[in-house]
């Protein structure tokens, strides 16, 4: 890059900013070679100026025509291509956003993505989302905590690369570049405290504060312990009330910046349907929801004959969980809350996946985890027991008066 069209920043060393773009190009010279960077802001350029050591997650054109493998970008289209159409469109959105800051990595070839250069990239992020200048710039920006989630979408890439046809050759000896050591360097601060499994009397006073139709969809989704999304797709059709059994098997998908329903997905999450047996307290929600059934319409949950929005579905929990002072937040509440209570009753792992659908006892495992109120239940469960047991030995309970100490028994060894 030349520094056609830059001009030099009056007060700091080797940085310059360009008359049309507003970028600023930051120059480097180590042990006689030359290095630059091209930054949106003059605090980052000061910084790469500051810690860059040499080991750059940039490479010249010379090392690119060394190379024969496929650079990052050329497998992230072809991912996009030919994986993108089997995800959810949510789904899709979340990993663009993702990919954002892999742009700085894209032009690379996939050979040349080791974990040095990635410990450079991950460096350079980390540090920007620690400055005070990010911190402070207001909400929405200033709640990072982490990169896992860029280094999880390049690992989701990579692995994708690995298993794929049509990179099935280049890609067979490469080992992935994101190591252990990554994850603690793109630290930035604690993850926010936020209790996910709502307990049972919680949640039945939350319900209370609920409108109709949005206490229904909420006692539905705690007894499923299903994903907002499936329990707003259940259809009729997937409803045998004679043999109590009804069908997970649809799910709605929503708009990912204004949350309104765009389509009905044929299957769940985890592509697999699974069967729930309908208790009574689940068959008088339906036959309360029969009263709304319009012919023409499969939605068990709908407004008007129209799909209900997610948004509509935040707004009203959001009211509930503020009005009712439960200390919970989201609509993902209710099915943690189930995997807890699963656990709690039927006492292992197969319990919550029998209730949640999970096939990965890792993640029933995540959902169901012992939490502070656990850590509480015991806690007074073992005092209690030492205070019986402390009652029931009164008469003859233990003294310090005739132990010896160790440090006097030392002194008089020594002697």
């Amino acid at each position: 890059m030349s520094k056609k069209g830059y001009t030099k920043i009056k007060g700091v060393e080797r940085i310059y900013k360009h008359q049309n773009s507003g970028n600023y190009l930051a120059i480097k010279k180590i042990q006689g070679k030359q290095f630059q960077m091209t930054f949106t802001t003059i605090f980052e350029a000061k910084q790469w100026r500051k810690t860059f050591d040499g080991i750059s997650y940039t490479t010249t054109i010379e090392d690119n025509n060394k190379s024969n493998f496929s650079t990052l970008k050329e497998v992230w289209e072809v991912m996009q291509k030919h994986h993108f159409p089997s995800l959810a469109t949510s789904t899709k959105d979340i990993w663009k956003r993702r990919y954002e800051l892999l742009k700085d990595l894209e032009h690379l070839p996939m050979d040349k993505i080791v974990p040095s250069k990635i410990t450079s990239w991950v460096q350079k992020h980390s540090e920007h989302f620690k400055s005070e200048d990010y911190q402070g710039s207001g909400r929405g920006r200033a709640g990072r905590c982490n990169m896992n989630n860029e280094l999880n979408m390049f690992v989701t890439i990579f692995n994708w690369y690995k298993q794929s046809e049509q990179f099935e050759k280049e890609a067979v000896l490469l080992t992935c570049p994101v190591k252990t050591k990554h994850r603690k360097l793109g630290f930035i601060k604690p993850v926010p405290d936020k209790r996910k499994q709502i307990d049972l009397q919680s949640a039945f006073l939350f319900f209370d504060y609920l409108p109709p139709l949005y206490r229904d969809l909420a006692m539905l989704q705690f007894y499923c312990a299903g994903r907002i999304g499936e329990i707003c797709g259940i259809q009729w059709s997937n409803i045998d009330m004679k043999n109590r059994r009804m069908i997970i098997k649809h799910s709605c998908i929503f708009h990912s910046s204004n949350k309104t329903f765009l389509e009905l997905k044929p299957f769940p999450k985890n592509k697999e349907t699974r069967p729930v047996f309908i208790t009574d307290e689940i068959m008088e929600i339906l036959k309360k929801r029969e009263a709304f059934r319009i012919l023409g319409n499969d939605f068990v949950f709908h407004v008007e004959g129209k799909p209900i929005n997610y948004c509509t579905v935040q707004l009203n929990y959001r009211d509930a969980q503020r009005k009712s002072g439960v200390p919970y937040s989201g609509t993902h509440i209710l099915r943690h809350g189930m995997a807890k209570l699963a656990r709690q009753v039927g006492g292992g792992l197969d319990a919550v996946l029998a209730m949640t659908g999970h096939k990965d006892l890792k993640l029933a495992d995540h959902y169901s985890k012992c939490t502070e109120d656990d850590q509480k239940m015991f806690s007074e469960k073992i005092m209690e027991h030492i205070r019986t047991v402390l009652r029931d030995n009164n008469d003859d309970h233990a003294t310090f008066s005739n132990v010896v100490s160790l440090k006097k028994f030392k002194n008089v060894v020594n002697n």
